[in-house]
């Protein structure tokens, strides 16, 4: 709605009130934990953000620029001896930002690994079905957030009956069912061309991979903080978000790399088609402009897509991999807090 009204820019306020909300009403709801001395590692957080930042920045320009771009290497070069200085650094820090240690655990490793291929592939599902249903069946954004809600319905029930059940089957069989019902959604979709439909080639994907991200969540996150002492569950469950938001980051940006690279491709062999059909107006307007008609440029769409999909297929299959032999978590009592209340 704020697309279409007002301007794409407002989306960017819509956490405003929803954290304005939160810092209001923590005080009221969450106890303060216990304090301990502490130092913040500023040179470890500048590392790790500014290695993370160079690192997707050099995926971003290969997919405009190439691989061989002076910036695309001297990003990806920055981005390898800054991670390399924090994994450094994290070893000999008496108070690490993210304990390494925390990694030892196979359980937690995989829960880690797990959040950051589901992350990648969510992201990018979301990205370019949204630019699917606009550009290519010519949806409205308002029309195209109404037939993404069926995927938030489809997150909601698995994630309430997958909390529900926790105790009762534990957390491997959701996340092995989750990870399958997500590459079950992105083959789905790595079928889709200029004549797929809304019903038969959108909604059937998304809702399996609604429902493997809702069968997901809640058993990834009581995986991570598992057996964690009370004064690093901060640390685990931090470094289990981070995982997530790298892991869209960097698949996002690897697969629009995938779908700039084949739409370059797709687009010579498009021009060519064209070009042999149309008459001297046509191609006379083409040469002015440097645009397809819509036909061919749609093509050059799809083809970027389903490309996309093809590699996205392989992060979701590592989650699949992770789950079915690197996870070994079985029935057990939930993780008490460090509150003690168990919650």
């Amino acid at each position: 709605m704020l697309t279409s009204w007002l301007s794409w820019r407002w989306v960017r306020f819509v956490n405003v009130p929803i954290g304005l909300a939160i810092a209001l009403l923590a005080p009221l709801y969450i106890n303060e934990s216990e304090r301990r001395p502490g130092r913040f590692d500023l040179a470890d957080a500048f590392t790790a953000t500014a290695g993370m930042v160079s690192l997707v920045l050099g995926f971003i320009r290969a997919s405009d620029h190439g691989w061989t771009d002076s910036v695309t290497l001297t990003a990806f070069s920055l981005a390898v001896v800054l991670l390399a200085a924090f994994l450094f650094t994290e070893r000999r820090m008496p108070q690490p930002i993210t304990p390494l240690h925390l990694f030892r655990d196979r359980n937690r490793a995989g829960a880690y690994g797990l959040m950051l291929c589901v992350a990648a592939t969510m992201f990018s599902v979301f990205f370019f079905i949204t630019l699917f249903v606009q550009d290519i069946l010519g949806f409205s954004p308002l029309r195209a957030g109404f037939a993404f809600l069926p995927i938030s319905v489809a997150i909601v029930t698995a994630a309430q009956f997958a909390a529900r059940n926790q105790l009762r089957y534990g957390p491997k069989p959701f996340l092995v069912a989750g990870s399958l019902l997500v590459l079950g959604g992105v083959l789905w979709s790595t079928r889709i061309d200029v004549d797929t439909g809304y019903l038969g080639g959108v909604l059937g994907p998304t809702l399996l991979f609604g429902f493997g991200m809702g069968s997901i969540f809640v058993p990834v996150m009581l995986t991570a903080v598992s057996h964690v002492a009370p004064h690093e569950t901060g640390a685990a469950t931090g470094t289990l978000n981070t995982t997530q938001q790298v892991g869209g980051s960097l698949g996002l940006s690897i697969l629009v790399t995938v779908y700039g690279t084949a739409s370059r491709n797709e687009t010579r062999r498009q021009v060519g088609a064209f070009l042999r059909q149309a008459d001297p107006q046509q191609a006379a307007e083409f040469g002015a402009t440097g645009k397809l008609p819509a036909p061919y440029s749609s093509e050059v769409l799809v083809h970027g897509i389903s490309n996309a999909f093809e590699l996205g297929l392989v992060f979701a299959a590592l989650a699949v991999a992770i789950a079915l032999f690197v996870l070994t978590a079985r029935r057990e009592a939930p993780p008490v807090s460090p509150s003690g209340d168990g919650t």
